[in-house]
């Protein structure tokens, strides 16, 4: 056990986590996702969290990733074109505004999943709960993930 660590970044998680450069990616997965075929395409990793929803998983992972901002995030866009409750779950918990967020259709989200290192699938059962966020430069100040927006991240 360790202090000052979310409770939901495993040791596993850690070590793909730790392994990130800037800009390299991470996708957090609700339960729809073809992980499995994903992370085949580049020998990539898939972590399973069944019992955690995307929106907390990100939250937990942002307590160590700061962002990158071009963009920050890529959601998938949903059918209707609307951003739906769990993209602004997604959204907030990262703490980003949508102008930092890149939404793309399911096949072109699949593509760029597909050159993420790591994808932490979770048990979200909403539909297009799925984000992929990319690595920022870690602050050598010791603020590891300084939020985009002030106060919106959890």
């Amino acid at each position: 056990m360790l202090t000052g660590i979310h409770p939901l970044l495993t040791g596993r998680l850690l070590w793909c986590l730790d392994r990130l450069g800037h800009s390299d990616s991470v996708v957090i997965a609700d339960a729809h996702f073809p992980a499995a075929r994903i992370a085949a395409e580049n020998a990539g990793t898939v972590l399973d969290f069944p019992a955690v929803g995307s929106p907390d998983m990100l939250a937990a992972v942002r307590t160590v990733i700061p962002l990158d901002d071009a963009p920050a995030l890529d959601l998938m866009a949903s059918a209707s074109g609307d951003v739906l409750v769990v993209q602004q779950e997604l959204m907030r918990v990262a703490g980003v505004d949508a102008e930092h967020v890149r939404f793309t259709d399911r096949f072109d989200f699949y593509e760029t999943a597909a050159g993420s290192s790591v994808i932490v699938r979770t048990g979200e059962t909403r539909q297009y709960g799925n984000v992929l966020l990319r690595k920022g430069l870690v602050d050598p100040a010791g603020d590891s993930a300084p939020p985009l927006r002030e106060g919106t991240a959890s």
